[in-house]
């Protein structure tokens, strides 16, 4: 067979079979594009969905921890740059506020009958999201530090600094401590588990008022300066891929983590073997003598955006719907995250998850106004941990910051 004839008979054999995976998928055109963030269990639904592509129907991804800077904005043009994003509790409400997302009702009565009611988000009886897997933050241990300085895995944050204390005067680590407590969304995130772990409200009832400058705000920024103390110095540029990079290297030997992220913490390639195989999941911790789990608990799932063509919007709900369907589920890939798919087998890295389900963990709050707060707190509570303000003060200037923001935006 001469090379021209081969290269044909390979290119339409290719054409064949990529057409023949997209009618799988249910469709053969359309322009899909994704954003969302870039932990391991979202790769794995991006990869799937990127199957779906052929000649005419094309699937791109943008998964990046910079995520929640370009939804809306990748979002608003006409047509719309993307034409989903995936989202979480809290990512969702500014997508709703900005009006860029579409409800899938229609949509699911056409094309997806079959996805199973408890995936799908419903806000004001409309579908808003189609929900994949579930996430909390939790505990992780290193086993052979703590045998090795006497201890039990924490269930309270006191016993945490305790532990730290004790893993600090025997000389085993110096920071004993991570955490997510980047200056900005993960640090206003340590802000919410601890203030929910304190008891405490983020409002007035029935109003968008805020109302955290009360005692459990104190004693939610003096617990997170006190465990700050026993973090890397640099603690407040450590999101949540620099914290991991801190575990790989064993310099952490106990910190509040996503359970998302243990897969990759529990992996031989990830780090030295004495890291990685004394890499343990525990449950969230409570704080203050508290029954209220120190944590939120959060669903994380996909969007279709509002102004895309019909045949994109219909092409991006069958490759995300494929994408996140029983088919996704393989050995690999079972232990990424807490699944919400037909299929799902528990796996052991996935315990902290289940853990902070079965301990009643408060969900992440869901208002449209809540996104407010947490960039006030963002913004504001690096002044307190860093001593330039009292606690008192920069829990003023939260709350001068969100009310600012809140009237700006008609909630108040």
């Amino acid at each position: 067979m001469t090379t021209m004839k081969k290269a044909v008979l390979a290119s339409a054999l290719a054409a064949a079979s990529a057409s023949a995976f997209a009618a799988d998928c249910g469709f053969s055109e359309g322009r899909v594009n994704i954003v969302g963030n870039e932990f391991p269990a979202i790769q794995s639904v991006g990869k799937a969905a990127q199957a779906c592509a052929n000649g005419s129907a094309t699937v791109e991804t943008n998964l990046t921890k910079d995520h929640q800077s370009l939804n809306v904005a990748g979002m608003t043009g006409n047509p719309a740059e993307y034409t989903s994003a995936i989202v979480a509790n809290s990512s969702i409400v500014a997508l709703m506020n900005n009006d860029v997302i579409r409800p899938l009702d229609d949509l699911i009565a056409s094309h997806g009958q079959d996805i199973p009611k408890k995936q799908l988000i419903t806000i004001d009886g409309k579908v808003m999201a189609v929900a994949f897997m579930a996430n909390a933050q939790h505990l992780v241990y290193r086993q052979d530090i703590l045998e090795q300085a006497g201890l039990e895995p924490p269930t309270t944050y006191e016993e945490m600094l305790s532990g730290a204390e004790k893993i600090r005067s025997m000389g085993i680590l110096e920071y004993p401590l991570g955490g997510a407590y980047a200056a900005g969304w993960n640090l206003a995130q340590e802000f919410t588990n601890m203030y929910l772990g304190h008891g405490g409200d983020f409002y007035e009832s029935g109003t968008a008022n805020v109302a955290i400058n009360n005692d459990k705000g104190v004693a939610t920024l003096e617990m997170l300066k006190a465990l700050s103390g026993y973090m890397n110095p640099d603690f407040l540029t450590h999101d949540s891929n620099l914290t991991s990079d801190e575990w790989y290297a064993g310099n952490v030997a106990m910190m509040n983590m996503w359970g998302s992220r243990t897969g990759n913490l529990m992996k031989p390639e990830s780090s030295a073997p004495e890291v990685h195989t004394n890499t343990k999941v525990g449950g969230p911790m409570t704080v203050a003598g508290g029954n209220t789990p120190a944590s939120t608990l959060w669903w994380d799932g996909w969007t279709v955006a509002k102004n895309v063509s019909d045949a994109d919007a219909k092409a991006t709900f069958l490759a995300l719907k494929k994408a996140t369907s029983p088919s996704l589920l393989n050995d690999s890939n079972m232990g990424e995250a807490v699944w919400m798919i037909d299929g799902y087998k528990p796996a052991p890295v996935n315990e902290g998850v289940f853990a902070a389900i079965s301990a009643g963990t408060t969900p992440y709050p869901m208002l449209p106004y809540h996104g407010l707060l947490h960039t006030a707190l963002g913004d504001n509570i690096a002044d307190f941990l860093t001593g330039k303000e009292s606690a008192q003060q920069t829990l003023s200037d939260v709350e001068a910051a969100y009310t600012a923001a809140a009237k700006e935006k008609g909630f108040l």
